[in-house]
């Protein structure tokens, strides 16, 4: 039996029933929870930047969404309150939509 100890969505233990097969799982305490969603934020980021064509990107990020989604309900904000922060850091330093490379600055 393959062990994945990873944090996974909802549903996965209702789909994993269905097909019939044994497994277990755990509650995670809110340590163990945050935890494991930064390692799945890392995770399903790397999985984006592996991607290959523009329909694999698009389904890796909505798993990085989903995950920010996690994050914001975590520190006990709305995704619209992250999307309100952005919208401010974008306003004041800009977004990366001009593709601006940095290369150096000079020291005093």
């Amino acid at each position: 039996m393959p062990t994945y100890n990873k944090l996974v969505r909802d549903r996965i233990p209702e789909i994993i029933e269905k097909t019939g097969k044994k497994f277990s799982t755990k509650l995670l305490d809110n340590t163990e929870y945050i935890k494991e969603l930064k390692k799945k934020s890392f995770e399903e980021l790397e999985e984006y930047v592996n991607t290959t064509n523009n329909e694999e990107a698009i389904e890796e990020l909505a798993d990085v969404l989903e995950i920010i989604h996690a994050l914001a309900e975590y520190h006990g904000a709305s995704i619209e309150k992250v999307e309100e922060v952005r919208q401010e850091k974008a306003r004041k330093r800009g977004g990366f939509k001009e593709k601006i490379f940095l290369i150096e600055v000079e020291d005093e």
